[in-house]
């Protein structure tokens, strides 16, 4: 099964990094991009420019609404992910694990569905 890692972080974290540890994170990053591709569990992985240059969307009375940035009530932004092949969303979240992104950020580990799937129904209460 697929499972998508979203890896999110503060952008300011970034902006008091030194060269030298961005570098290393960056390193890291690939090397665990490679270790994932050898073993197979790789489908996918890349970043996302950073936050401040995003937009959101909304459609509200058939109007749309286009805002700078990302929505967001919280210091951490979406980053990035890496779309993985696992044998269990146990196995996804042992890969999320030794991410290096995982040290200063942090990753959200979820399954892919499709449509028609019966996971997408909401939960009953």
């Amino acid at each position: 099964m697929q499972y998508i890692c979203l890896i999110y972080h503060d952008e300011k974290v970034f902006q008091r990094m030194s060269a030298s540890e961005i570098e290393t994170m960056q390193r890291d990053a690939r090397a665990f991009d490679e270790r994932l591709g050898k073993e197979g569990k790789i489908v996918m992985a890349r970043p996302l420019k950073l936050p401040h240059s995003a937009r959101t969307v909304r459609i509200r009375a058939k109007k749309r609404h286009v805002m700078d940035g990302p929505f967001a009530e919280t210091k951490e932004q979406l980053i990035g992910f890496i779309l993985v092949e696992a044998e269990s969303m146990d196995e996804a979240v042992d890969l999320a694990t030794i991410c290096p992104m995982a040290k200063t950020g942090f990753i959200e580990v979820r399954g892919l569905s499709f449509h028609g799937d019966p996971d997408l129904e909401q939960p009953k209460t």
